[in-house]
């Protein structure tokens, strides 16, 4: 069991992990595959400390751009598996505690020359990310018709059993972050503000896409 229990156990300052079309959900598990020396070492400086890492989608290219401008809103979450591979890189899951609006970044001067970047979070304005989630009117009907159009018109597959009979707040979330949808697309569903909210946008991306009118070269 993790210590944070609230939005104000979460520390102020927190590494960032910078990734294009990639985000997590409050309560969503992300996977990673860990090979750059700079985030080779975050990792090995968050295991020592409290685990916490937050993910963040970059607004400029990375490959195009030094130091990329970041995203407004990122999601910390908490290393809850580790595994060193034989080619020196780490295989972690991130377990999504709580959205952060980005307030800036600590200086290098102040940060012992870490090589990452890391975030000055503001939590309050997510402080029900760390709530369970209460009943709500699920649409799930809906959202599987949107899927299976969206899948077929881009020839994909899915576990069709764990699809409709998956919770709702666990499907939602792994479709956000699963589905190949455009950056901008994931930052909607990362932002949106509620779970009521995060299930309309998810459905209106889904419809689109499968009616053929959203974009056709997802990567």
């Amino acid at each position: 069991m993790h210590p944070f229990h609230s939005f104000t156990d979460l520390p102020a300052n927190v590494p960032l992990f910078p990734l294009t079309g990639v985000v997590l959900m409050p309560r969503g598990a992300l996977p990673l595959n860990v090979f750059e020396p700079r985030y080779l070492k975050m990792v090995d400086d968050v295991l020592k400390g409290d685990r916490l890492i937050g993910i963040i989608q970059p607004t400029e290219n990375p490959d195009t751009v030094l130091r990329p401008a970041l995203s407004a809103v990122g999601t910390v979450g908490r290393m809850v598996s580790f595994r060193e591979t034989e080619d020196n890189r780490y295989l972690i899951t991130l377990a999504g505690l709580c959205r952060f609006r980005l307030q800036g970044e600590v200086g290098r001067e102040t940060a012992s020359d870490a090589p990452y970047r890391i975030g000055i979070c503001d939590f309050a304005l997510f402080a029900g990310d760390m709530a369970e989630p209460g009943a709500a009117d699920f649409p799930r009907q809906r959202l599987l018709s949107a899927l299976k159009d969206y899948l077929n018109t881009r020839d994909l597959k899915a576990d069709w059993k764990s699809v409709t009979t998956a919770p709702p707040d666990a499907l939602v979330n792994a479709l956000s972050m699963m589905c190949p949808f455009e950056p901008a697309e994931k930052q909607a569903l990362l932002e949106a503000p509620g779970f009521s909210e995060r299930v309309d946008t998810l459905v209106a991306i889904l419809e689109m896409a499968g009616a053929g009118s959203g974009p056709q070269t997802l990567n």
